[in-house]
C-alpha cells in the first residue's frame, strides 16, 4: 500500500505571464517531465492560437498531453484527470519530478483534489431544449440558478453552461455544490506556483503577443481548419479561434478580430487570476520585472527546493 503522495510541481497563473519559461528551467534544475494543464492545446492542429510550445522550444524536455486529441473529437475534465494521473504515477515510476503546467483552473484543480463530478445526472430531452436557447439566456438562467458556477464559466462556452443547467434542474442543486464537497481532499504532495504580473504590463504583453499570432500565421490555421467543417466543435471554443468567424462571413473587418481576440484574452487572464486566488493554495511569485529572469527564476527554484526537501 502507498503510504507518501507523490511529489507534484504546478506552475499556474494568466496568459502570457511566461509559464512556459520557467517550466522548462524548473524541468532542467529538478529532473522534471511538463503535463500539458490547458483545455485546448491537446488538440491537434490548434498551435499559434494556443501558443503550444514547439518541438525546437521543448529544448529536449519530455512534454505529456499535448497534441492527444483530433479537432473533432470532445475532450472533458474527467478525461484529462484520469490521463493527468497516469502521466504523474509514469513519470514519478521513472523518478523523475512531474511538472503540471497551464492556466485552465477547472482542470488542474481536477488534478489536485479528489474532484467528483456528478456525470451521471443526464437528460437527453432537457439538453436539447436547452441548446435552443441563445448564450445569453443560457448563462443568465445559470446566474440565477447558481451564480457562483455562472461566474466561472464563459457565456460563449454552450457547453458547460448546458452541462451545469442540466445538472441544476435535474437534481435541484448547485452544480458547484456537487462538486465542492471533496474537492479539498489533496491527491498529490503538490508544491503550487502561481506567477504574476502588475495589470497593464500583463495587457501589453496579451496584445503583442495576439499580434505576435497574427504575423506567425493564425488566421490561415483558423481557415484550414473551418475549411475542414470543425467550425461547431468543441475545439473551436478556443480564444483566437471563434472571433473569426464573422470575418470570415464577411461580418467584421481583421482588425476588428484582433480587437476581439485581445480583449477575450484580457478578460480570460482576469478569470484566470480570479480561479487561482479563490479556489487554489497557491505560492505567488511577482514576474514584472521581466529583465531580471534569472533572479527571479533564482528565488522560486529556493522555493521549490525547500518545499521538496520538506
Amino acid at each position: 500500500m502507498k503510504t507518501t503522495k507523490e511529489k507534484l510541481i504546478v506552475i499556474v497563473g494568466p496568459t502570457a505571464v511566461g509559464k512556459t519559461a520557467l517550466s522548462l528551467e524548473l524541468a532542467k534544475r529538478f529532473n522534471g517531465e511538463i503535463i500539458n494543464g490547458d483545455a485546448f492545446q491537446v488538440y491537434r492542429g490548434l498551435d499559434i492560437g494556443t501558443a503550444k510550445i514547439t518541438q525546437s522550444e521543448m529544448d529536449g524536455i519530455p512534454h505529456h498531453l499535448i497534441d492527444i486529441r483530433n479537432p473533432e473529437e470532445q475532450y472533458n475534465v474527467v478525461d484529462y484527470k484520469n490521463d493527468v494521473s497516469k502521466c504523474i504515477q509514469d513519470i514519478t515510476t521513472r523518478e523523475k519530478l512531474p511538472i503540471l503546467v497551464g492556466g485552465t483552473g477547472l482542470y488542474v484543480q481536477s488534478v489536485l483534489y479528489d474532484y467528483q463530478f456528478p456525470e451521471t445526472i443526464e437528460d437527453a430531452e432537457l439538453r436539447e431544449k436547452l441548446y435552443t436557447l441563445d448564450n445569453y439566456e443560457l448563462h443568465r438562467q445559470l446566474s440565477e440558478l447558481d451564480p457562483v458556477t455562472a461566474t466561472n464559466i464563459h457565456p460563449n462556452n454552450k457547453k458547460r453552461v448546458v452541462r451545469a443547467l442540466e445538472v441544476c434542474i435535474l437534481s435541484g442543486k448547485k452544480f458547484s455544490e456537487q462538486t465542492a464537497a471533496s474537492e479539498k481532499i489533496a491527491l498529490y504532495d503538490a508544491i503550487v506556483i502561481g506567477l504574476e504580473m502588475e495589470r497593464n504590463q500583463l495587457y501589453e504583453r496579451i496584445n503583442a503577443r495576439v499580434l505576435q499570432m497574427m504575423n506567425n500565421g493564425l488566421e490561415n490555421e483558423v481557415r484550414k481548419l473551418v475549411e475542414k467543417g470543425l467550425s461547431e466543435k468543441q475545439s473551436m471554443l478556443a480564444i483566437g479561434y471563434k472571433e473569426f468567424f464573422p470575418y470570415f462571413n464577411n461580418e467584421k473587418t481583421i482588425d476588428e478580430v484582433i480587437n476581439e481576440i485581445q480583449q477575450s484574452s484580457r478578460n480570460f487572464a482576469k478569470r484566470q487570476f480570479t480561479w487561482f486566488r479563490n479556489k487554489m493554495d497557491v505560492q505567488w511569485f511577482d514576474m514584472s520585472d521581466t529583465s531580471d529572469f534569472i533572479n527571479n527564476l533564482d528565488r522560486i527554484c529556493k522555493f521549490v527546493d525547500k518545499e521538496l526537501q520538506s
